[in-house]
């Protein structure tokens, strides 16, 4: 579905991404980490030809991305950015519908069917509700559900997410993930998260993708990637990463300084 091939990026003359390969199966729900700076939101610009690599090729669909127009990319590839700013007061209807923009003419007016696919859109992010409020008034959580239904409203194959549970409380961080997980497994969407939160990336995604200076230091199943001497590499965090005994998925719990010198204690101790 989604294939890079030696994927290189450069802000100026700093480089960013540096030979990056990745595949992305259709139907897959991936976690892209690693600490800020590593690439991750470069990489979805670059996955939706918002940028342009500077060598490498990304193809979907076994299309080369570089070579389709960015109205049929759209069709295909939605994104969901982590803030999103409109400046006029748009109701959540309105900003639903802009999702239908890429299956419209240049000066074309919604038609019914695009009406009713944002109806539909609003009712599977359970924002239908308050279609009529403004965008501006939501919460939080709220505002993220919208920003999904426009994007689902695109009707892609492929959905995009840059942190998508950033500034959420743990319910909505919870309600969002949640239906990603509906999402992939009713509709068959393909989709591509990038999280800082490696436990709820750990326990709702099917694979992980870890990124460490612009190239990927790991990548496959959770329990793979997420281990303690990864996390150390990456992210120069001391942590130990247990089971979690219900779900079953790797589960992350900083080292403290105290708890750090008693292990180096109890180290010296069976010395």
């Amino acid at each position: 579905m989604i294939e890079v091939s030696q994927l290189t990026f450069s802000y100026n003359l700093r480089p960013v991404l540096d030979g990056v390969e990745l595949t992305v199966g259709r139907g897959e729900f991936v976690g892209l980490l690693g600490p800020n700076g590593s690439g991750k939101t470069t990489l979805l610009r670059l996955l939706s030809r918002v940028l342009r690599p500077k060598s490498g090729r990304v193809c979907i669909e076994g299309r080369d991305l570089a070579h389709m127009p960015q109205a049929e990319i759209a069709r295909i590839v939605a994104v969901v950015p982590q803030e999103t700013a409109l400046v006029f007061p748009f109701t959540v209807a309105e900003v639903v519908l802009m999702g239908r923009s890429p299956h419209l003419g240049l000066l074309a007016f919604e038609r019914e069917k695009d009406v009713e696919i944002a109806r539909q859109a609003m009712a599977q992010t359970d924002t239908l509700s308050f279609a009529d409020r403004y965008l501006h008034e939501l919460s939080g959580g709220e505002k993220q559900g919208v920003i999904i239904a426009r994007a689902l409203a695109q009707e892609p194959k492929i959905l995009l997410l840059d942190e998508p549970t950033a500034f959420l409380d743990i319910k909505h961080q919870i309600s969002v993930y949640e239906l990603l997980v509906r999402l992939n497994r009713e509709c068959g969407l393909t989709i591509l998260a990038v999280s800082h939160d490696l436990n709820l990336a750990a326990q709702y995604c099917q694979r992980l993708v870890l990124l460490k200076q612009g190239k990927v230091f790991a990548g496959g199943p959770p329990a793979q990637v997420v281990t303690a001497e990864n996390i150390r590499q990456v992210y120069e965090a001391e942590v130990t990463v247990e089971k979690n005994p219900r779900t079953g998925a790797p589960w992350i719990m900083p080292l403290g300084l105290a708890q750090r010198e008693r292990s180096a204690t109890s180290n010296e101790r069976t010395r």
